[in-house]
């Protein structure tokens, strides 16, 4: 049975910047991966903190998780990721698709509302939507960010085009309830507004969003350990 995980990694900026290249080819096990670097929610969009090179995130599909320990034990790339922190994941449900992970199900589970949870989402730019995107997106980085219910929510992008987002819940509810823009916080519709904003003119070629259950964490990213609430 396949398995995602989501990797966080502080490196070397070469490093950092060699790894937007991906995975060296022929990796046992490894479906897909995406390379990136962090981007920090809500920065200006001229800013050191929009591309962090020396703060890698990647998210992979495996085959099963005796190909993701491999990797972590015996790749260069690999090794490196094993020192920081990464979360191991159960896909649960998908909107949209990305050509590049055809074979996931629209749903292929069922979740309690008070589970925690993790989203990822992918997307390709249209260079031309960028400014409109960032117009659009800024608040809904920062109705993220700053949510009662998230434990870690971040940004990373891989120039030119690529851009995805992750973010650990407390519970299924509360990051349905700041989708529909139901969540007690200032301006709750800031997520509500820009879907309808990119339903009335898309910004990207390709977007998708995923759901996940976290299965185990492993290693500690900026001094935390315990990032995925216990049930």
């Amino acid at each position: 049975m396949s398995v995602h995980s989501f990797h966080l990694a502080e490196v070397p900026r070469h490093v950092g910047a060699r790894a937007l290249l991906g995975p060296a080819p022929g990796v046992a096990g490894l479906d897909h991966a995406e390379c990136l670097s962090l981007m920090r929610l809500g920065a200006p969009t001229v800013s050191p903190d929009r591309l962090q090179l020396s703060r890698l995130a990647v998210f992979a599909q495996w085959r099963d998780e005796d190909a993701l320990d491999a990797f972590l034990d015996r790749d260069p790339l690999g090794r490196r990721l094993a020192g920081g922190w990464h979360v191991r994941l159960e896909f649960l449900r998908r909107w949209s698709t990305l050509e590049a992970l055809p074979g996931l199900p629209v749903r292929a589970g069922a979740w309690d509302q008070d589970e925690p949870v993790v989203a990822v989402t992918l997307a390709r730019m249209r260079l031309p939507e960028v400014p409109r995107f960032l117009r659009h997106g800024k608040p809904v980085e920062r109705l993220v960010r700053d949510h009662p219910g998230t434990t870690l929510a971040l940004a990373a992008a891989r120039p030119p085009r690529t851009i995805s987002t992750f973010s650990v819940w407390r519970s299924v509810q509360e990051m349905e309830d700041m989708v529909h823009g139901r969540s007690r916080v200032a301006a709750p519709a800031r997520h509500a507004s820009a879907m309808a904003e990119r339903e009335r003119r898309d910004f990207h070629h390709e977007f998708a969003t995923y759901r996940f259950r976290p299965l185990a964490e492993h290693g500690e990213w900026q001094g935390r350990r315990g990032i995925v609430p216990g049930r």
